[in-house]
């Protein structure tokens, strides 16, 4: 596997860093960023997938979470969204293809031969993270945003025991009941909607998928929360199955990175403490 340091720079006692590698899975290179924490290690990890158009830059760059991050010890690992390059099938709108892999593995042609987002970030990555970086493995924690969001929560729900903590901000709570889900699912994975269940939040706690707790922050003043994001769903299925759910309406916040790094202290000291127990 071929693996390679971009950059990387001095920041809050840390290193923020960005790497490019050969992926398997894609069949692509693939690009992360990372935030190592100072000291020697292992620390205990954070994922954090980034929503629609996004790459490792938007919330590395964005979100203000290194500092918060060096004072709890947490390393910080955004993984790109979807495979990119020549050769990789691609959509005209923003919501499929490059930079909308929905954190999914594709059966549908054109999209079945890279992507395969689902695999790389359960899969490849953690193993690539734990053999380059001082990464505490038995201690992660997920979180994302937008349609990163709703890869956190389905990424938590099927690996049930891998992570000690599990947030979102505007996730898209449930891609089978939204425009833009049924768009991505149906491209990717076809028209049976049973196979769609694995990629949906509210269907994986129907199905009996089970984490101990959950942290929504979601903005009012969001332009997707009635049509795309539907918090109530989610606010319903955690109730059905049991799930302490901590969904907080912020007022006059939108989808923005402002709105993220408004609340990324609250998210990673949420962390912090599941990956200390």
């Amino acid at each position: 596997m071929t693996f390679e340091t971009l950059s990387q720079q001095r920041c809050h006692g840390g290193v923020q860093s960005f790497h490019r590698h050969d992926s398997a899975q894609t069949g692509t290179p693939m690009r992360f960023a990372v935030f190592t924490p100072s000291g020697e290690g292992p620390h205990p990890v954070v994922w954090f997938l980034a929503g629609l158009t996004c790459t490792e830059e938007n919330f590395t760059v964005k979100a203000g979470a290194q500092a918060i991050a060096a004072a709890l010890g947490l390393m910080l690992i955004a993984p790109d969204t979807s495979p990119r390059g020549e050769g990789v099938a691609d959509d005209g709108a923003y919501d499929m293809g490059q930079g909308a892999g929905f954190y999914l593995d594709a059966t549908q042609a054109p999209w079945a031969p890279h992507f395969r987002m689902r695999s790389y970030i359960e899969s490849e990555l953690p193993a690539l993270i734990a053999g380059q970086f001082p990464a505490d493995m038995t201690r992660q924690g997920i979180m994302g945003h937008s349609m990163g969001g709703h890869g956190a929560l389905t990424i938590a729900l099927r690996n049930p025991g891998r992570f000690a903590a599990v947030s979102a901000f505007a996730p898209i709570a449930s891609p089978i009941n939204c425009p833009w889900g049924v768009k991505a699912l149906t491209g990717y994975l076809g028209e049976d909607r049973a196979a769609w269940r694995a990629y949906d939040a509210c269907a994986l706690l129907d199905d009996g998928a089970r984490v101990a707790d959950i942290l929504v922050d979601q903005g009012e003043a969001d332009p997707f929360l009635t049509d795309q994001l539907k918090p109530e769903l989610l606010e319903a299925a955690c109730a059905r199955a049991g799930v302490a759910l901590e969904l907080r309406r912020q007022i006059g916040y939108d989808h923005s990175y402002w709105f993220i790094q408004s609340f990324i202290a609250d998210h990673l000291r949420w962390h912090a403490q599941r990956l200390a127990r």
